[in-house]
């Protein structure tokens, strides 16, 4: 990967272009202190990146000339969308940074009867864009050229219906203490086999995990019923975090 710095850019981006800059980015650049003539890549989240080179540097404007594109992918092969139990302070956005690096394609945060963070309103749409920031900003970082999309906070029941009104073909997996788990191995068997078979193209798995003290035993059992398979990592009792980090973890390493 280039070492050049590397900046979401969400605008079309055309080879041989000159391009003003979105404000959001245009102020990035000039936090670096980076001047005209130097280089850097600008990706806008559709796939691929593209080479810059910075052509005017105003009070509140950056110009640069487009070059060509570089269609590197630093995707999963597994499509992995976590459904995180909403947790309290500066742990939900250390989740999200993580869930950026390793590969998670959505995030949508439940708003679980244990979430000690509770969000509606005005308070939920500044929360939901601080989120997506941070998914900007960890994507620049990891090298990511698709950003983690961050979903409005919902509570699970909605969230299952979601998923009837419009139907994702997707392994289920609920982070669960409960007796009659599976282990994260097996479940990883079970998708690989699979694709194999070429049931799948593509593998993708719904992860489920609850908030500080876990999902409710009423909303364990909504899980499993909308088809949601439990999944053990495990003897040892993981923060809220750090389990679908732990996910995660292995999905990379196995892809």
């Amino acid at each position: 990967m280039s070492n050049l710095p590397r900046f979401h850019c969400p605008a079309a981006l055309t080879p041989g272009e000159a391009l003003n800059l979105p404000s959001g980015t245009a102020r990035h650049v000039q936090v670096l202190r980076l001047q005209p003539n130097d280089e850097i890549t600008l990706f806008n989240g559709q796939g691929g990146e593209f080479k810059a080179v910075i052509t005017h540097m105003g009070r509140s404007d950056v110009s640069v000339q487009v070059g060509e594109p570089n269609k590197i992918e630093r995707e999963l092969n597994i499509r992995v969308h976590l459904w995180s139990g909403i947790t309290a302070n500066e742990r939900m956005d250390w989740l999200l940074e993580k869930a950026t690096e390793l590969g998670a394609s959505t995030l949508l945060p439940i708003t679980a009867e244990r979430s000690v963070l509770k969000l509606k309103g005005e308070r939920a749409d500044k929360k939901l864009a601080h989120w997506q920031a941070i998914a900007v900003a960890s994507s620049e970082q990891c090298g990511r050229n698709r950003v983690l999309q961050v979903g409005p906070p919902v509570n699970l029941l909605q969230a299952i219906s979601q998923l009837s009104v419009a139907p994702l073909q997707a392994a289920r997996w609920i982070l669960s203490l409960s007796p009659g788990t599976r282990s994260l191995q097996e479940m990883m068997q079970m998708l690989k086999t699979s694709k194999d078979e070429g049931r799948a193209k593509m593998s993708e798995v719904i992860l489920l995990s609850g908030p500080e003290g876990g999902l409710s035993p009423a909303e364990e059992a909504q899980a499993l019923a909308a088809g949601f398979l439990p999944v053990s990592l495990g003897s040892r009792v993981l923060r809220a975090e750090t389990a679908p980090v732990a996910v995660l973890s292995a999905l990379s390493c196995w892809d």
